[in-house]
């Protein structure tokens, strides 16, 4: 009937959206692909003398001691040619939108304006970055350009990526540049609950759920539950009544599936805090905040304004999805008006978000934090409210006030 979470949690490798990405960029044949093998100690990039052997972006998983898991992405060189190469040097840009630290790559201590932009272009993004010379065994390094990066007080280092101590060395820069939301201990829910309290997590298994797991953010919530000694509880939508009856004392918090709300606010007794798992990631990975701000957005809407539908993850769409089809249909159900709704998925987030009058993104778990709060600034830059799932889904469901309560608005 219902479950302890050591029943439905299984040993698994870091979650994508708790990765720390690491993206290489630079001109073809600059030596990024070797650089990735002598940060690692691994042969795990094709290396070859050709400019251009790396095409699209590749993920490379690895620990990083003391950091934790990372992902590596060799990418394109960004001076690729011709309609193809176009098409590279786009996926490389997407992939600078999604990286936490970036290594600008040269093979000689010189650069034109292009590199110049370049430059500019990730001071800009404030994403953290170093910029590497390359193959420092094959030149002399002029002090031009690096008296330019001292004034500009940007880091940099002269390596071989075949030399084991410059590995070494590139590795301390690195792991010295890791932003503080990768060395913190940040809750979901953690801080709102105490030791040895129980809480009851709401989960549907429906088309949504993948065959024999549950989704990510609910994985993510019951660890969290365990991390901070609470008793994690895992029940079905048809069995809360049943379960609450058998308790001796009542849980300190019970957390639903969004899709799930209302049929739950309805079993659960008003005087036990009651929140959504998307509710949870909202304040987890980006600033619930600013997220129900946006959301003010909603009963402004008239008929024909666009909404975008921001998905950060690809997955297979279901008859009944959430995204797709679900919210639409609660948001003209709640307005009774027709809205244009447009879907962006996976990395394909848009450059110009000004045609939308409000942005409805979802819980982020396939994202890092620090990736959603660069896609909530680029919404605030240019005008543009934005908002998440689980709430916006709540507030048609009349239930906003009682999903934020738990966590202090």
């Amino acid at each position: 009937m219902y479950l302890s979470a050591f029943n439905v949690f299984f040993t698994m490798a870091a979650p994508r959206g708790e990765r720390l990405i690491i993206t290489l960029l630079g001109r073809r044949n600059v030596g990024k692909s070797s650089l990735i093998n002598g940060i690692t100690g691994q042969e795990i990039s094709i290396v070859s003398d050709t400019p251009g052997t790396t095409t699209d972006p590749v993920a490379k998983h690895y620990e990083l001691i003391p950091v934790g898991p990372v992902t590596f992405y060799d990418t394109a060189g960004i001076d690729d040619i011709g309609e193809l190469g176009e098409q590279r040097v786009r996926a490389t840009r997407k992939v600078l939108w999604r990286s936490d630290i970036v290594l600008l790559v040269f093979d000689k201590p010189e650069w034109d304006e292009h590199d110049r932009s370049t430059l500019k272009e990730l001071q800009e993004m404030e994403v953290p970055f170093l910029v590497v010379f390359n193959k420092a065994d094959l030149y002399t390094p002029d002090t031009g350009p690096l008296t330019e990066l001292q004034r500009l007080k940007i880091p940099y280092s002269v390596v071989t990526a075949q030399n084991s101590g410059d590995m070494l060395a590139l590795r301390k820069q690195i792991i010295a540049l890791v932003p503080e939301y990768f060395k913190r201990e940040k809750p979901i829910i953690g801080d709102i609950i105490q030791s040895g309290d129980a809480v009851l997590c709401i989960v549907p298994i429906d088309l949504s759920a993948p065959k024999g797991r549950i989704i990510l953010p609910q994985v993510q919530v019951i660890r969290d539950i365990l991390d901070h000694n609470g008793v994690a509880i895992t029940v079905k939508e048809t069995e809360i009544g049943t379960v609450l009856s058998q308790l001796k004392k009542k849980p300190a918090l019970v957390i639903t599936d969004s899709q799930a709300v209302l049929q739950a606010a309805k079993e659960v007794p008003e005087d036990i805090p009651f929140t959504t798992f998307s509710t949870a990631f909202a304040r987890y990975k980006a600033d619930l905040a600013v997220l129900l701000e946006g959301l003010r957005q909603l009963d402004k809407l008239e008929d024909g304004d666009r909404v975008l539908i921001s998905e950060a993850c690809s997955h297979h769409v279901e008859c009944d999805d959430i995204g797709r089809y679900k919210i639409p249909r609660w948001i003209e159900q709640y307005l009774s008006k027709k809205i244009r709704f447009d879907i962006a998925s996976g990395h394909d987030y848009p450059d110009d978000l000004t045609p939308y009058k409000l942005i409805i993104h979802c819980g982020g778990c396939m994202i890092t934090g620090l990736e959603f709060m660069r896609r909530l600034r680029q919404a605030q830059a240019q005008g543009v409210p934005i908002t998440n799932y689980g709430i916006l889904i709540s507030k048609t469901q009349g239930l906003l006030e009682r999903v934020i309560r738990p966590f202090g608005f």
